[in-house]
């Protein structure tokens, strides 16, 4: 499949075979993330590939999506370590700052790079992958489940595997909606919205699974009119990060 095919048609799938993936397919795809761009090639990431079953229940319980683990034929903790370059420091006599809010960005911006390009070369496999945000519900449990030292925390998890079943691919916003040519363009917001949420609502009432009635911005104001996770921010305190 030519890349650019293969970018158009992501949908998250969330049913699998069943069907293991082999760990030397497994140790492909890490190599194959590792080549993904790196902020000063800090590589400020690891991952957790959780074979134990009751380790894998338990992060399907913790995330509260484990209906999403069951049928995985690999999962997985995707985590920003700053653990390894203290121990890279501590060769030189240096004791690394990691309590700043630049290097909570600088981790959390290359486990995303390093996830997307094994997400990528997956269902370049064939593969259906799913990322799971649910891993920060409980981010000390499962920190604690993996024993993830100080300076260390879980960003997301996720499963691939082979899908039973594809999604049609989710309509995004236009491209007028994220490119702005020069300045920033709020004005166009009130047209171009109206327009996305139409297209969604047809979107959703058509599809071949889990149709409702519902458009995108209704959604983005019933989900962001909380706070989520409050938690997070004394969290990662206890990990390292003060955001000094």
């Amino acid at each position: 499949m030519q890349t650019r095919e293969l970018l158009r048609s992501h949908s998250s799938v969330r049913k699998y075979s069943g069907e293991q993936i082999p760990k030397e397919t497994i140790i492909d795809l890490i190599e194959t993330a590792q080549m993904a761009a790196s902020s000063h090639f800090v590589q400020a990431y690891s991952v957790i590939w959780v074979t134990d079953e009751e380790k894998k229940a338990k992060l399907g319980e913790l995330s509260k999506n484990d209906f999403q683990f069951k049928t995985a034929g690999a999962s997985f903790l995707f985590c920003v370590d700053f653990k390894r370059l203290q121990v890279a420091g501590q060769k030189h006599g240096v004791d690394i700052v990691t309590d700043s809010a630049e290097n909570l960005l600088v981790g959390v911006a290359d486990v995303s790079l390093f996830a997307q390009n094994f997400v990528v070369a997956a269902e370049a496999m064939g593969y259906g992958i799913c990322y799971i945000g649910g891993a920060r519900n409980n981010p000390a449990e499962i920190s604690e489940l993996f024993n993830l030292p100080e300076h260390v925390f879980p960003l997301f998890a996720l499963t691939i595997g082979t899908p039973t079943k594809r999604n049609e691919t989710k309509p995004r916003l236009p491209v007028a909606a994220v490119l702005h040519e020069n300045s920033y363009d709020v004005d166009q917001y009130e047209t171009l919205l109206a327009d996305y949420d139409a297209m969604m609502e047809s979107y959703y009432a058509s599809r071949s699974s889990n149709q409702k009635m519902a458009n995108w911005t209704k959604q983005m104001a019933d989900f962001l009119v909380d706070q989520k996770r409050p938690f997070m921010k004394d969290f990662l305190a206890t990990k390292g990060f003060t955001f000094k």
